[in-house]
């Protein structure tokens, strides 16, 4: 039987994007495509087995939790995602055994590899630093991506009992530095002319090793959406990252 898939956030980017590819995945069957005006409501009307959340930071917690309290397994694109919500989100899907939320910083095969592959390098540099870059309609920073990259070398840092990352700087009031998540430095940049791009820089006395990954569509994300739709029915609870559907 085909799995029925509702897409919320229908009209925007991604979601459009994500109509058309659930629409042309073997085994998935499109029910129900809502935009910004429409109401969740509907949903219980349509039997849906998975719902693709694709709206807005401030929209998404609402929605999810509407899903999670109707039993619908749901995979998030959307960002905005930090530790309260989270714990929100966890605490509610306590009461909901049966039903699994997949949280994916990023739907790109090659940006999940791309955090491995990090996190995997992390013990073996003293330096780490991550550089984003996305168009100018993304609407936070740094991105999810980045941030779950920075998390996850910063963790495989610990495991390994490395110590903070070397930095001598004593003066930066403009915050030339960027952003620092859990002792790693995390670059944003917004340009006209890029979609989403990483680079994840390591260093020890000298060597040096980059990992870049560029997604120069949104196309590129819809492999990693399709994948999370099917794989979801196997899984209960909290999923933090794609990664955790692949076999990594």
């Amino acid at each position: 039987m085909s799995i029925r898939v509702a897409v919320i956030g229908a009209k925007g980017r991604m979601g459009s994007h994500a109509v058309e590819a659930i629409n042309d995945a073997e085994g998935l069957e499109l029910v129900a495509a809502l935009g910004s005006s429409d109401s969740l409501e509907t949903l219980l009307e349509k039997n849906i087995d998975v719902a693709v959340e694709l709206t807005v930071p401030k929209s998404t917690e609402d929605n999810v939790t509407f899903l999670v309290e109707n039993d619908i397994d749901t995979v998030v694109g959307t960002t905005g995602w930090d530790n309260d919500r989270l714990a929100r989100l966890e605490a509610t899907l306590k009461d909901y055994p049966k039903t699994a939320v997949l949280i994916a910083p990023n739907f790109s095969i090659g940006a999940v590899l791309a955090m491995r592959f990090a996190e995997l390098a992390a013990p073996y540099f003293d330096s780490a630093e991550v550089v984003e870059t996305h168009h100018t309609r993304k609407l936070d920073a740094p991105s999810g991506t980045a941030n779950h990259t920075a998390l996850r070398i910063a963790a495989a840092r610990n495991s390994a009992g490395l110590p903070a990352v070397p930095d001598s700087t004593e003066s930066d009031p403009l915050g030339a530095r960027g952003a620092v998540i859990d002792g790693i430095h995390v670059h944003a940049i917004r340009q006209q002319g890029m979609n989403a791009h990483e680079e994840i820089h390591f260093g020890s006395d000298g060597e040096a090793l980059t990992i870049r990954t560029d997604s120069h569509s949104t196309s590129a994300f819809m492999p990693g959406i399709v994948t999370a739709v099917r794989s979801i029915a196997d899984c209960t609870g909290l999923i933090h990252g794609l990664e955790n559907m692949l076999d990594l």
